[in-house]
Formats: C-alpha cells, structure tokens, sequence
C-alpha cells in the first residue's frame, strides 16, 4: 500500500470537540485531576488520542449554569482493559489562562475539603 506524504499547506486537523457533564461532587472528586499544574479533568472516551493533543472540553458542573469551555491537551490516557477496572478515556490538563482558571477555582470550591481526601479517584 503506498501512501502519499503529508501536505505541507494541509490545514492542522482542529481539536476534539467533547463534552462532559458533572451530575454529582463524588463524580466531580473521582474526575478531577489536581495534580496537574492548573488543574485537569478525566473525561471517559473509547476514541483513541495521543498525549499532547488538542481537546476542546465542554464542561457542566452539576447546578451551575454556566458551561465551562475549555480549550485543553491530553495529559493522560487510560487504555481499554486497564488495571484495576479503571474507565477508559483521557485526562484534558486545563491552560493557563482565563478559561481554565475560572474552571480550576469553581471545581476547588464546590470539592472544597473533599480534595484532601485519600478516596480513589479514575486516574490516581
């Protein structure tokens, strides 16, 4: 099979859109990645991604109105048939601007105590 090389003034494929929405905080606490420098969030997914690519993320946290619209990169993968029944899928590390900002605080204040707590979580 022959394959042609990749066009040089090919558009770059955009990023995935995907959207998540946070129904509970004790589904909040098991998908949230504080870890991560400005925080991140594990979205299950069974489409395939490389770390380092780019996500769109839509996020609904529980009551609050507002959707968050983040514009992140695949900080980690969890395979199919993961240790430990792990959900499959990624976690989206947020940037460091407004957008992600504004979701990291607004996780942090609805977790509040729960993020020091030792309960597993999908990643950690």
């Amino acid at each position: 099979m022959t394959g042609k090389p990749p066009d040089p003034n090919a558009t770059p494929a955009r990023p995935s859109v995907l959207s998540l929405a946070i129904k509970e905080k004790a589904a909040l606490y098991a998908a949230y990645m504080p870890f991560l420098k400005h925080g991140g969030m594990f979205v299950p997914t069974v489409k395939p991604y490389k770390l380092g690519d780019e996500i769109y993320l839509i996020l609904a946290l529980m009551d609050d109105p507002n959707k968050y619209p983040i514009a992140g990169k695949v900080a980690w993968i969890t395979p199919a048939g993961a240790n430990n029944n792990k959900a499959q899928g990624i976690g989206v590390h947020f940037p460091d601007d407004e957008t992600g900002h504004r979701a990291k605080l607004r996780i942090e204040e609805i977790l509040g105590a729960a993020l020091r707590s030792s309960r597993a979580t999908h990643t950690l």
